[in-house]
């Protein structure tokens, strides 16, 4: 299986690079979840907020909470300030890679789409059925004693 690799100067093929960048996969910001590298997704842009971490006014907590991750609602929801919002811009390494190794773009909705599908449908309906044939297999050993 074929990785794609942190792109950037000197780093990873630039065969499967789209124009822009440079590109990590999420797979490559969840490795960097620790105070010793700190990664966070915030608009499908990728920051290194390790030398922040412990400058952050909100705390290391919550960065390091986040690290790894996709930050964008957090980030979003505290209202941070313009300044705040241009500071992040001397942290900014890269994008997230918008193509998977199939060659299809990555969207949220195909992400989980027939996995979402068991878990939404498919197992409750299997849970109830056996429910139902357990009361029923109660109901007739009641009626024959």
């Amino acid at each position: 299986m074929e990785q794609l690799g942190e792109a950037g100067p000197g780093r990873g093929s630039e065969a499967q690079q789209p124009p822009g960048g440079p590109f990590f996969t999420r797979g490559e910001v969840a490795k960097r979840n620790s105070c010793k590298e700190a990664w966070l997704v915030i608009r499908e842009r990728v920051y290194d907020v390790t030398r922040f971490v412990e400058e952050h006014p909100g705390g290391e907590e919550v960065l390091l909470e986040q690290a790894g991750a996709d930050a964008t609602e957090s980030f979003e929801d505290v209202g941070h300030s313009t300044d705040a919002q241009e500071m992040l811009k001397q942290y900014f390494i890269g994008e997230v890679h918008p193509v998977r190794l199939g060659g299809r773009e990555q969207s949220e909705h195909s992400q989980g789409g027939s996995s979402s599908f068991w878990t939404t449908w498919l197992i409750p309906l299997f849970g109830a059925l056996v429910i139902g044939l357990m009361y029923r297999c109660y109901m007739m050993d009641g009626k024959s004693s």
